[in-house]
Parts: C-alpha cells; structure tokens; sequence
C-alpha cells in the first residue's frame, strides 16, 4: 500500500486497513509498561502531593520533585474493574480490569514510554527510563550527554542550561495487538494528551518547558538504545528553571549535522526488557511510515505558521468575558474520567463554555520549534461544535474564534442525531451530550510542509489540545470523552470544512455525567 493511501484510509476508510480475519489474541497481549530487566534502578517516593495548588519553585529540582512531577504525568494512578456483558451469540461476559493513569489513551493500552537525560545533584547523570509499574528511574547509560542531545536538537536549545530532557517514544507493537495499522492514528494522538498533561503538570512546578517535534531521530534512538522496528521517540522536551532560558535559537544554524555522525559517536546499547506478549505479530505499515518519517540531518528542519483565523462575520455569539480558570490540576486530574454511556443531559450555561473554550485555548499555546520564539501564534488545530441546549445559544453547529471569544454559526439545527448515526460503534450516546466538539487541521496533515513527519505532528497538536479540553471541562464540573469512531465526511459536511481544506481529526462529545458503574481504588502513598 502507498503511504498516501495508508494516511487517507487511516481517516476515510478504516476498514481497507485491517484483514478480515484479524482477530485481537488477549492473551498474549503486551504489558502496558515496559520493563527492563538487570540494571541500575533509583526509587522514587510514593509519597505524591495530593494538591498543585501554591508550590515554590526553589530552583533546580530535587529527586523527590522529579518523581512527584513524573507521577502526575504518566504514572500509575488507580486500578479499575468492571463488568463486561455478553452478545448472546456465544460470547459470554466476564469481569475486566485495568490500570489507568490521569491521561486517557485509546483501550487504555498507553503505546507511549518516557525516558528521561537527568542532571541532578541526587543522581548520577545519565539518561534514564520511567518505570510506571514500580515508580522509578532505570539508568539506561551513564555520562554526561549535553553536547550530543543539543547537536541532536540541531544546536536550537541550550540543553546545558536545562536540569532535564524529556523523551516520548512509541511503542508500536503496545497496541498494534488490537488496533492493526489503525493503531498508528492513535500513537500519535496518545503522545500528544501525554505531552499536553506534561506541560500543564511542568508549570505547576515551576518548571519551564519547549517541545521538539523536529529532530535527529536515529541519533536519539540510540542514545535511548531503541530498536527503530520497535519504538521511535516522537518528541523531544527539555526542562529547566532558569529564567533567562532561551528556546529555539539559530545557534550554529550554518553547521550541518547528521544522524550518522552523532551515532558515531556512542557505542550502542541494547538493554534487555519485557512485554510479556509471546508472539509479536509483524506491523509493516508502522515501520514505513516511522522510516518516512526519519530526519536525518539538521538541514530538514523547518518552521511553519498556522494560518491567522479569518475574523467572525455573519451570524456570530459573542461569548462572556471569562477569565483563566484557576483550579487544582490534582484534583482535576483525578476527577477526569471518560463517561462512555454514563453522559446525562442537562443544560450548560454560556459562562461554562465560554470558561471552558477560553481556557482550553490559552492553555493550549505552547513553546515549540515549527513556531519558533512565539507561542501557537495562529494554531494549527481548529475547534469546531455542535451545540444543543446551551442557555442564550441556538442550536446548531459553530466554529469558534479564540480572539474574538466568539461562536461563528456554521448550520442551524440540532445535529446530535446525524453524529450518533455517524458513529461507527456505539459506545457514547451523543443525543446525551449538550457539547460535541471537533478538532480539526489541514486534509493533507502537514505533508506538504512537513512530509510524512508531518501526519504525526498534527495528531500529535490534536491530542495536546484534548487533553486542555478534558482538563477545563472537569474543573467545571463536566466530563469529555475523546472519540475517533466516526464519519469525516459526516463531521466535515455538518461545518462544512472540506471546502477549507479541513478535516475533523477528533470527536469530544462533553457534559454532565453520572458516576461510572465500575470498582476503582487510587493508586498513591
């Protein structure tokens, strides 16, 4: 298959990507953390604050910090347990459980592993991987590796300057066990809700933060000691306290730097690990695409603007002024649950949404190197909604202007039974939900600009938005449920968005919900 035709059906036609005799093989699926086995571990306190509300930054952080942050971003948060019922066709029901962390992810199979390059006194620096089934580091390789990381960044950031560097890899196989080639949609969105609670975690702790989505991947990889036929960092974040920190710079633009040459430099290391699966089945798909993705040198490393929103016209609700929601994001991450057909419909107030878009959006702008020095000037992801019920607002499905804080009507009407007809599996009753919202970027997914980088990117921006979504949906009082089971061609004729070169990347059906009918115990000391 070409990978043109991979993307689209990813989107247009999920079924020409998966083989009519697939069938999910439960038990030998893979652990959903992985596990390495004969080296060095560091211990991490249990002992996690239970609140984020007026912590001091006091400079470099300590081991206990590193910890706590990490807990908050990735770490194993509750088990969960639940019935499942039969079909009456010969499969019977039974009992389910899972471990879940404060980030959603597609089946809760989390393809996605931090690993982290520390310099901290407590430590010995080195680069080192986050074990979330036992809360701790294992040191992976030992040295200082601040040159090779900021060459690897393509001499844009000061990693000398910054206490650590974050890794978000994917682990392909983590999920391909049940989601065939589909799964490669959903690795990049999982990497990106992944990122988005980082750096709302980051600024709780004062830490500050900027995301690589451009970089020498092979050059890492090995650093990492990653098989590229197994997992492939996705992006780069380093972090640091000071203030004076300078992101994205030009340092050294002029030099050349390649993958090869870096790698050189290492001697490769190939840690044993775990994954309990006996049998990995072969995921051609993931390998090209990751292949196609590959940078080599620095010379392909480009940035990019969003396109600057047209400004609202026609029949427009301009929302109420509303400012930045403050909340703990402790309380809102153990809040935040995906309510599946546990939604009950009742009314929003206009202060709701227009709290819930104002913040969602102002959380979402973020250091990154396609922007460069500004943060998201003109986004590359847009949200769109269906509305029914909201006090003061009509009906009908909106586009939404963050600088005008304004709802452009795109159709009238209630659309809730043309999205629940749209819907490929019925698992959320959207005639159930006031808010239906849509995210939305470019049909080619930045392949034009980007290449095939560019597809994983856009998910990836998709899924950071999500996550701030979730987030200031829970700290009002509602719940969101990511959705990638649906029409877009539905989605899309509903705003009318093919017309703009758009597709809806995403489905978030939000409002009130009931308690889940299902055993959850907390995870923490």
């Amino acid at each position: 298959m070409r990978l043109d035709s991979f993307l689209h059906h990813l989107h247009g036609n999920i079924d020409r990507l998966e083989p009519p005799d697939w069938e999910v093989d439960w038990s030998d699926a893979p652990l959903g953390y992985k596990l390495y086995r004969g080296l060095t571990v560091v211990p991490l306190s249990a002992e996690v604050p239970l609140t984020l509300i007026g912590r001091e930054v006091t400079g470099t952080p300590a081991l206990s910090d590193i910890g706590h942050f990490l807990w908050y971003v990735y770490g194993l948060t509750k088990v969960s347990q639940w019935d499942y019922p039969g079909d009456g066709m010969g499969c019977e029901g039974g009992v389910m459980h899972a471990f879940r962390r404060f980030v959603p992810s597609g089946g809760a199979l989390y393809p996605n592993e931090l690993y982290l390059y520390l310099r901290i006194m407590e430590l010995p620096t080195g680069v080192y991987h986050y074990d979330a089934a036992h809360h701790r580091l294992v040191l992976l390789r030992e040295g200082n590796f601040d040159s090779y990381v900021a060459r690897a960044l393509g001499n844009r950031c000061d990693v000398s300057a910054c206490f650590g560097t974050v890794f978000v890899s994917t682990v392909f196989w983590k999920n391909f066990f049940k989601y065939h080639n589909f799964s490669y949609r959903l690795q990049g969105l999982d990497a990106g809700v992944l990122i988005g609670q980082m750096l709302e975690v980051a600024k709780r702790f004062g830490f500050s933060a900027g995301v690589y989505f451009q970089f020498l991947d092979r050059a890492i990889n090995h650093l990492l000691g990653l098989s590229e036929q197994d997992e492939s960092v996705y992006a780069v974040i380093p972090l640091s306290v000071e203030p004076g920190m300078t992101w994205f710079s030009d340092r050294g633009s002029d030099e050349v730097i390649t993958a090869s040459e870096l790698c050189r430099e290492l001697m490769p290391v190939a840690h044993e690990h775990y994954v309990r699966s006996q049998r990995v089945r072969p995921y051609p798909m993931l390998v090209r695409m990751n292949e196609a993705s590959l940078l080599e040198s620095t010379r392909a490393f480009v940035q990019i603007e969003g396109e600057r929103q047209e400004s609202v016209k026609g029949r427009a609700v301009f929302l109420p002024e509303a400012e930045r929601l403050v909340y703990d994001l402790a309380a809102a991450c153990r809040g935040r649950h995906s309510p599946g057909i546990d939604f009950v419909l009742g009314r929003v107030s206009q202060e709701q949404l227009a709290a819930m878009l104002r913040e969602a959006i102002a959380s979402f702008a973020y250091r990154n190197d396609l922007d460069g020095s500004s943060a998201n000037p003109h986004p590359r992801i847009s949200l769109y909604l269906c509305l029914h019920r909201v006090e003061g607002i009509p009906d009908g499905a909106y586009s939404y202007d963050s600088g005008a804080h304004a709802l452009q009507l795109e159709r009238p009407g209630d659309h809730r039974l043309s999205l629940q007809q749209a819907m490929t599996l019925d698992n959320v009753n959207l005639l159930q939900t006031p808010l239906c919202l849509h995210l939305a970027g470019e049909r080619d997914h930045l392949k034009t600009a980007l290449g095939y980088r560019g597809y994983r990117i856009q998910q990836m921006e998709a899924g950071m938005l999500v996550q701030h979504v979730l987030l200031a949906a829970t700290a009002l009082g509602m719940a969101g449920h990511p959705l990638l089971g649906y029409d877009a061609d539905v989605c899309d004729g509903i705003y009318g968005i093919a017309s703009r070169g758009q597709t809806c990347l995403i489905q978030l059906p939000v409002g009130p919900c009931r308690p889940a009918a299902r055993l959850e115990g907390s995870l923490h000391g």
